[in-house]
């Protein structure tokens, strides 16, 4: 799935870019309560010509609000803010250890047992802290959103992913641009007359990866968009598998990576 990342989309400008992605055939669109921009997200699905039963939304917890009440409040207020009477996805945006992960999940099962939201999952969890959620089995973990792209191939994480039934969603999928001038990357571009960018979006999807991309411009949307009339080859896939390029661009807590990936 091929989804509208929403960070610092806001005001008018933001509405329109959330309405113009719906009508050029997005329909995961991905916003947090630390974006502070539901407004302009829930404005641009009212706008758009697309019925909400059609669109998938998800939001996230920010990191301070993880206690179970916490999690009801955040919970009440991205639906208030967004217009809506449900969530397709509701993430915890960071992990925080000054707060039980037993009483978050417990948070996240109380918001699934009152239909305000579909799934829920986990953001920026590194795999040993999958492990600790998966062995508390409090939550059904349907996702985990994390940086991964071209230049940040995390395999480890994927395939624990996989094995778990976890949905790997990839923000910055084009590492904010870094990624785009790649030799590899334009002599595949050049082969099937693509950009960079559709290219690096097509091997996560290829990797069985979502991606949320942002975009403000139409064009762009549309650009991104179309990735769908060709396949890389598996010699392809393994070229880029092997770019030596490591680049992370979203920082993380100090200490994080001390028990692994």
């Amino acid at each position: 799935m091929l989804g509208l990342g929403t960070f610092d989309l806001r005001g008018e400008e933001g509405t329109s870019s959330v309405a113009s992605a719906i009508n050029h055939g997005y329909r995961h669109l991905d916003t947090a309560l630390g974006y502070e921009n539901h407004d302009a997200v829930g404005q641009g699905i009212a706008q758009s010509a697309i019925a909400r039963e059609e669109l998938f939304v998800t939001s996230k917890i920010p990191r301070d609000e993880l206690s179970f009440d916490d999690i009801q409040r955040a919970c009440e207020r991205s639906l208030r803010e967004l217009g809506l009477s449900y969530l397709d996805l509701f993430l915890v945006h960071w992990p925080n250890n000054d707060i039980p992960l037993a009483d978050t999940l417990r948070g996240l099962a109380h918001l699934l047992d009152t239909g305000q939201v579909k799934n829920v999952g986990v953001s920026n969890f590194t795999t040993w802290r999958l492990r600790e959620v998966l062995e508390l089995d409090m939550a059904p973990i349907a996702v985990n959103q994390v940086e991964y792209h071209v230049y940040l191939n995390q395999e480890k994480l994927r395939s624990y992913c996989t094995a778990n039934d976890i949905t790997l969603v990839a923000y910055s999928p084009l590492a904010q641009g870094k990624l785009l001038k790649d030799e590899i990357l334009t002599e595949i571009a050049a082969r099937y007359e693509k950009t960079t960018a559709q290219i690096a979006l097509r091997w996560l999807l290829q990797k069985e990866v979502a991606a949320i991309p942002r975009s403000q411009s139409p064009e762009r949307q549309i650009a991104n968009f179309d990735l769908f009339d060709f396949s890389l080859s598996p010699k392809e896939i393994e070229r880029i598998d092997d770019i030596e390029e490591i680049l992370r661009v979203i920082g993380f807590w100090p200490g994080e990576f001390e028990k692994g990936e």
